[in-house]
């Protein structure tokens, strides 16, 4: 009988709702408003808010905070546009705190 394989998941860590693959974690070398945060190249079950410019520890960027669908917590947010040449990788991507985040299925 063949094992059922489960993906690893992030959950938000107030309602439990799957908001992140483990496989799109790009880095975990990031810094969030509350401490380390992971840098995820999709995130899901999450709504986008409003876009800002915010200064950030490597610069300008534009960003919109990232909510938990379910609950309404703010986890992180969207990199919409990088100002810096050397930031534009991190366009469309999403930062998840650390702290807002639980692992599920490890």
């Amino acid at each position: 009988m063949a094992e059922l394989v489960v993906p690893r998941l992030y959950s938000c860590y107030n309602c439990r709702n799957h908001v992140a693959l483990h496989d799109d974690v790009i880095s975990k070398a990031f810094q969030g408003r509350h401490g380390r945060a992971f840098l995820f190249s999709h995130a899901m079950n999450v709504t986008v808010g409003p876009k800002e410019d915010r200064q950030l520890m490597t610069g300008l960027h534009t960003v919109a905070d990232v909510s938990c669908c379910d609950c309404r917590e703010v986890l992180g947010w969207k990199y919409e546009r990088a100002y810096e040449e050397t930031q534009k990788y991190k366009e469309g991507k999403f930062i998840l705190e650390k702290s807002k985040i639980v692992k599920e299925n490890w």
